[in-house]
């Protein structure tokens, strides 16, 4: 029996797509420079019982399984290998539970992340994972590259809110792991394994998520620098005095300028660097002049601190219009993420200017600042070779120097095809023997994502 009747035989008709104009569309996630392969089939399951089914199917046939999420990712995780079989799960998308006793949200890996926000407020909770693509990216796309966002410097990174997990494994068998408690060590934590993973160990199929207090509405602060240094010293003195900032965020000149170029922000032109700091807390007029002064006493030429909403909204647009407004630099753009520690924040973003001056291209940076996590992205113009290959080369460079300064290739978006080369530095040999070895007990076939990570 071939592959496509061996579907059949657990999926309805529509859960199959083999038109190869329509397949070919799933081929490829959003990053850049990433190979991708031609799928034999897309499938679009709604129910655990279909993805085993699949799962089964993949194994007897020895048929590769790409598994996606919204595609929104920029590491060429989610892109199909020739011959694959792309396991859609943006069908799976029920909110299960929302328990305000417990704190929990049970979900299907297609909700999309802002979706999930939404709902849980109604119950006066709060889910803080937000990926900058939260209105269009799935929770099974965040557990799967351990996703971040604006919030992590107050409340961390998804990893830090799946409690447990159902994950179809690569023979179909189907595996809870983790709890509903708010407390629970019991065995080794294969729920910790399966985030991060990019779909190579198994097929996430429901996840208890943990759930907060809906915080009261921040305030926020805008402070021009005139250096990149002047801004990154404030960070290290906001931390280091204690503060806990629901945000906060660095824009570059470059990024500056192209948001004043795109929306007339009025920035000024003298301005090297933005620091934009927001607080959730019950007095966060009281914690933005505490900071402001610190900002202040650091070498900011103007602290603006927000006294309503409506005002912090208008500060924070700035870094929210960032990317699009870098995309609009060149006809191409790569966003690299890599995480060096807060205390070398300053020199990351000394060493991204000097590629882009080596390399003759625009490299603009924003950063996630409280955790360290920058975002230099790299524009080019895709239809000119040599421009493409200096960009290549560029990106190459920045990850080297996130490793000098002990820092990481990705904070929040995952290796996928991208970074594996840079994963195996970063990593070392037994490292990587050590995570392969993994690999190979819970997908000995190896037909889960393959040619992602290593």
């Amino acid at each position: 029996m071939d592959l496509i009747a061996r579907l059949r035989a657990g999926l309805p008709g529509e859960a199959i797509l083999t038109d190869p104009d329509v397949t070919g569309s799933y081929a490829n996630d959003m990053a850049s420079f990433c190979e991708a392969g031609t799928p034999a089939v897309v499938v679009l399951p709604r129910t655990v019982e279909q993805v085993q089914h699949i799962m089964r199917t993949a194994t007897e046939l020895r048929v590769p399984v790409v598994p996606q999420g919204a595609r929104t990712g920029l590491s060429g995780a989610a892109n199909a290998s020739d011959g694959c079989i792309v396991l859609s799960l943006v069908k799976m998308d029920r909110i299960i539970e929302i328990n305000p006793v417990d704190r929990i949200a049970v979900v299907e890996p297609g909700v999309i992340n802002a979706v999930l926000s939404r709902a849980v407020n109604e119950h006066g909770l709060y889910y803080p994972p937000d990926p900058s693509s939260w209105e269009e990216c799935s929770i099974g796309g965040n557990i799967g590259t351990a996703s971040g966002g604006l919030c992590c410097v107050k409340y961390g990174v998804t990893a830090e809110y799946v409690l447990g997990l159902d994950v179809v494994l690569a023979d179909g068998r189907l595996l809870t792991c983790g709890r509903r408690t708010a407390k629970g060590v019991a065995g080794y934590d294969l729920t910790r394994l399966f985030v991060g993973s990019e779909g190579s160990l198994g097929i996430v199929v429901r996840a208890v998520l943990a759930l907060k207090p809906e915080p009261p509405g921040q305030l926020a602060l805008a402070a021009e620098f005139p250096s990149t240094d002047a801004a990154c010293e404030a960070v290290c003195e906001i931390m280091a005095r204690g503060h806990a900032p629901s945000l906060l965020e660095l824009m570059d000149r470059t990024s500056i300028r192209a948001v004043n170029d795109m929306a007339q922000m009025g920035l000024p032109d003298s301005t090297e660097a933005l620091l934009l700091a927001a607080f959730d807390t019950p007095e966060p007029a009281a914690d933005l002049a505490a900071v402001g002064a610190l900002c202040t006493a650091a070498g900011a030429t103007e602290v603006v601190p927000a006294e309503t909403a409506a005002e912090s909204d208008l500060l924070l647009q700035a870094r929210r219009l960032t990317l699009t407004a870098l995309e609009r630099v060149k006809s191409a753009t790569m966003i690299d993420d890599v995480c060096v520690p807060r205390s070398r924040l300053a020199e990351m973003l000394d060493g991204t200017a000097a590629i882009a001056e080596k390399y003759d291209l625009t490299i603009g940076v924003c950063a996630h600042a409280g955790d360290g996590n920058t975002h230099p992205t790299v524009c080019f113009d895709a239809a000119d070779p040599d421009e493409s290959r200096r960009a290549r080369e560029s990106f190459d460079d920045i990850m080297a120097l996130g490793l000098q300064l002990g820092g990481t290739i990705t904070g929040e978006h995952g290796v996928g095809v991208l970074k594996k080369e840079w994963l195996a530095r970063e990593l070392g040999p037994v490292g990587v023997e050590l995570q392969r070895g993994i690999k190979e007990v819970f997908d000995p076939l190896g037909i889960l994502n393959p040619g992602k990570l290593f």
